[in-house]
C-alpha cells in the first residue's frame, strides 16, 4: 500500500510544482558523472561498465539506505521519501508543458515559434521543418518520453520502490549522455546504452500496450508487430508504433540530422500529423498514468485484503 500511496504522491508532486527550477539533482549527477568520465575515459567497454558502476551505484546505495533507515523510525516518513524521489525521476508535467508549446505555435500559425519549441523537445534540426514535420517530431517525442520519462519511472518504482527508479533515472540520463555510437563513446559507453535497453525493455512494451488500449487498439497492434522490428531502438519502435497506430497518425519518414536527412521507417498509419496529434499523444500518456496508477491502487488493496485473510 505504501507504493501505491507513494506513486499518487510523486505524481502529484509532479503535476502541482513541475520539475524544479533550480538544483535539480540530476543537474548535480550529470556534472558528477562528467567528471567520472574524464577520470575513467578510454576506449574499452570494460572502463564504461566501471564508470556506470562508479557513478550509479553509490547513489542507488544511498536511496536504500535512506528508505530502510526512515522506515525503522516511520513508515510515513519512509513514504513521503520515496515520493520525492519518483517526483524528482519523473517528467509527466514538463513533457506536457513542451509539447503544448509547440501544439499552441501550429494552431496560432506561427512556425517559426513552433520550430523553436520543437527544438528544445528533439535533437533533429528543426528549422528545416515544415508544420507536419513539427507536429510528427513533438508526437514522437510525447510518445517515446512518455515511456522514458513517465511509465519507466512507474515501473521501477512499483517494482523496487526508491532505489528503482533512481537506478532507472540516473542509467537514464548516462545513456543520454553516454550512449552514443561515436568514436568516443562506440566502445565507453556500450555499457550505458545496453544498460537502459535492459531496464527499459519491459517498461516500453507495458507502454506500447497501454497506448494500445487507450486508442485504436487494432490498428496499433498491427502497427507494433509489423513496424517496430524496422526501428533501430528496440524499445522506442514499439511504444512510437502502437502510439501512432493508436491515434491514427502516421509518424516515422525523412528527419534532418546534422545538416543531412535520414531516411527513417514509417510508424503508425493514418493521416499526417497536425497539433491534434499532439494533443492526442498527451491525451494518451496522461490517460495511461491514470490507469497505472489505478491498477497501482487495485493491486496494493487487493493485497492487503489478501494479507487480512491470511492472518484471521
Amino acid at each position: 500500500m505504501s507504493i501505491a500511496v507513494a506513486m499518487l504522491a510523486g505524481m502529484g508532486l509532479d503535476a502541482l510544482l513541475g520539475e524544479p527550477r533550480r538544483l535539480h539533482p540530476l543537474v548535480g549527477f550529470g556534472r558528477m558523472a562528467q567528471a567520472v568520465e574524464r577520470r575513467l575515459h578510454r576506449d574499452a567497454r570494460l572502463r564504461g561498465v566501471a564508470a556506470w558502476c562508479v557513478a550509479v551505484l553509490p547513489a542507488v546505495a544511498v536511496a536504500a539506505t535512506i528508505v530502510h533507515l526512515l522506515a525503522l523510525w516511520s513508515a510515513w516518513a519512509a513514504t513521503g521519501f520515496s515520493a520525492a524521489m519518483l517526483y524528482l525521476a519523473i517528467g509527466h508535467r514538463s513533457l506536457g508543458e513542451h509539447a503544448r508549446a509547440v501544439e499552441a505555435s501550429l494552431r496560432a500559425g506561427d512556425l517559426d515559434a513552433a520550430r523553436t519549441a520543437v527544438g528544445r523537445m528533439v535533437s533533429r534540426d528543426t528549422q528545416a521543418l515544415d508544420d507536419s514535420q513539427v507536429a510528427a517530431a513533438a508526437t514522437e517525442s510525447v510518445l517515446e518520453n512518455g515511456a522514458d520519462a513517465v511509465f519507466g519511472a512507474l515501473f521501477w518504482f512499483a517494482v523496487l520502490g526508491a532505489p528503482g527508479v533512481v537506478l532507472y533515472r540516473l542509467a537514464n540520463t548516462l545513456d543520454a549522455m553516454w550512449g552514443y555510437r561515436t568514436a568516443r563513446y562506440e566502445r565507453f559507453g556500450w555499457a550505458a546504452a545496453r544498460i537502459d535497453d535492459g531496464l527499459n525493455y519491459i517498461p516500453a512494451r507495458l507502454t506500447a500496450l497501454t497506448y494500445a488500449v487507450l486508442g485504436d487498439m487494432r490498428r496499433a497492434l498491427r502497427c507494433w508487430r509489423t513496424q517496430a522490428p524496422r526501428w533501430d531502438s528496440p524499445n522506442a519502435g514499439p511504444v512510437m508504433a502502437a502510439g501512432a497506430g493508436a491515434i491514427r497518425v502516421t509518424l516515422g519518414g525523412p528527419a534532418p540530422y546534422h545538416g543531412v536527412w535520414e531516411d527513417r521507417p514509417t510508424l503508425g498509419a493514418g493521416d499526417a500529423p497536425d497539433a491534434d496529434a499532439i494533443a492526442a499523444a498527451l491525451r494518451l500518456v496522461r490517460h495511461g498514468a491514470w490507469v497505472w496508477l489505478c491498477v497501482a491502487a487495485v493491486a496494493a488493496l487487493a493485497m492487503c485484503w489478501m494479507g487480512g485473510r491470511s492472518h484471521a
